[in-house]
């Protein structure tokens, strides 16, 4: 499925593309690395002394910045950028244009991380970015969702491919959550007042996960599988059923992260009902994905981006099916506010989006650049130095998280609990390291292919399926 440029010899350009998923891989290591530092804190507070810029509820936000915007969402936009162009059989409208949506993106993301670091915060989960950095995102997605549908617009194939719906179907709707998420209208307050703040700022919160990532995860895994065993994909109709489903529930299950606090009852009825329903879309999804890759798992298993792009499906689900059942109230009674909160978010950003990303990236380089992966060897210890890394931490944290819900449920005291959860502490930071580590790697790795030998032309179009 090459365009008649790449046939000819002369291989279009994917700088956008490129600048995105590079940007990402360098927000992966610093943001991990954030994490890290903040996570000596929890079992060596005074390690670091007090310098402001380094305490723990500064670094913390940073972490989160860093890794689900620059990283998570910063990788998959670069995705989105090569694939959707592909699909339409057209080049992307504007490499101006995707180039400067790039520089806004990642320079919001820089001016927030430093604002951060100085004090500045809105105090908002994931929406804790200073008011003009929130207006920079805003301008980023403007820029890309028009360089985008203006793509889609020229192109040459009649019928949209799932992926393109995914793309653009995800970030038209999160520009739109962004902008409602951090009470833009309220100026550099970032907020509103009482129950309605909560209340929206959750219909964000997981709506982040929701209508931006998953969309682009999923978008990328229904590139790469189909390609990648080239089989064509199971089921059109299923795709469509997976994308329009998610919208309808998706949106409405934030308000579980409010069961004990004063929402309004309907709709935390809603928010537990729909968590549950959500069972519906992730296994469209995943039977449709699965179903092409039957009887060619070890074309995946082969190729050591389809590799992390599979595994991340698999740990979707784990992340599906423990996201309804901490939304019922008998449960959170014991999970919330402990590390069973942050061992789902991990497995869901890291593990899932974490995991598709890095290996969409893996496998779009070739396409993208005509030379080889540097390191077979590398790749195959990036994925599993994270994998071990992500899947060790979401263990720990989650018997940690019932270890403080069970203490704490039967009265006992918050700094009483401490002792019996540094050794997990000790054992998530371990676990940080594996996934620091496997994150220089995957950068040197993808930084010696850049720098290496185009292979012959030829070479390139053999991953190449019809869809």
């Amino acid at each position: 499925m090459n365009s008649a440029n790449e046939v000819a010899g002369e291989r279009e350009s994917h700088l956008t593309a490129l600048a995105y998923m590079i940007g990402a891989s360098l927000w992966m290591a610093t943001g991990m690395t954030a994490g890290f530092t903040a996570g000596t804190e929890l079992i060596a507070p005074d390690l670091l002394g007090n310098i402001p810029w380094l305490v723990f509820g500064r670094l913390r936000p940073i972490h989160t910045t860093m890794v689900m915007f620059g990283f998570a969402v910063g990788m998959l936009i670069g995705a989105a950028f090569f694939i959707v162009p592909r699909m339409v059989k057209v080049p992307l409208y504007s490499e101006k244009i995707g180039l400067a949506s790039c520089f806004v993106w990642n320079g919001s993301i820089l001016a927030g991380v430093i604002a951060l670091g100085m004090g500045h915060t809105q105090s908002r989960e994931y929406a804790e970015m200073f008011y003009p950095a929130d207006v920079g995102v805003v301008i980023a997605f403007v820029l890309m969702l028009y360089n985008l549908i203006r793509t889609v617009m020229r192109r040459k194939e009649p019928v949209l491919y799932v992926s393109v719906w995914y793309f653009v179907g995800g970030m038209m709707l999160s520009a739109a959550t962004y902008i409602i998420g951090n009470c833009m209208w309220a100026g550099w307050k970032g907020a509103v007042f009482g129950m309605p703040d909560a209340v929206i700022h959750w219909f964000y919160g997981h709506n982040v996960l929701g209508l931006l990532m998953t969309p682009l995860a999923v978008g990328a895994a229904y590139y790469v599988i189909p390609h990648a065993a080239r089989a064509p994909l199971y089921s059109h109709t299923l795709s469509l059923i997976g994308f329009w489903s998610i919208l309808i529930m998706y949106t409405h299950i934030g308000t579980h992260h409010l069961l004990q606090a004063p929402a309004p009852t309907w709709l935390k009825l809603i928010s537990v009902v729909d968590s549950i329903a959500m069972t519906i879309p992730v296994m469209t999804v995943l039977v449709n994905l699965w179903m092409t890759a039957k009887g060619r798992i070890g074309r995946l298993t082969q190729d050591s981006g389809a590799r992390f792009v599979f595994v991340g499906t698999i740990l979707y689900l784990i992340v599906c099916i423990q996201g309804p059942f901490q939304s019922l109230p008998i449960v959170q009674r014991i999970t919330h506010f402990t590390h069973w909160v942050p061992a789902h978010a991990h497995l869901a950003v890291l593990g899932f989006v974490g995991m598709i990303g890095w290996g969409t990236f893996y496998y779009l380089l070739p396409q993208m650049t005509g030379k080889s992966i540097y390191s077979e060897r590398l790749a195959n210890l990036h994925y599993w130095l994270m994998f071990m890394g992500v899947v060790s931490m979401m263990v720990v944290l989650t018997i940690s998280g019932l270890i403080q819900g069970h203490s704490w449920y039967h009265g006992e005291v918050v700094y009483r609990v401490l002792p019996s959860t540094f050794l997990y502490n000790v054992m998530r930071l371990m676990s940080g390291a594996l996934v620091i580590v496997s994150s220089f790697i995957g950068i040197y790795n993808i930084f010696r292919t850049l720098i290496g030998v185009p292979v012959l032309q030829a070479a390139v179009p053999a991953r190449e399926v019809a869809s």
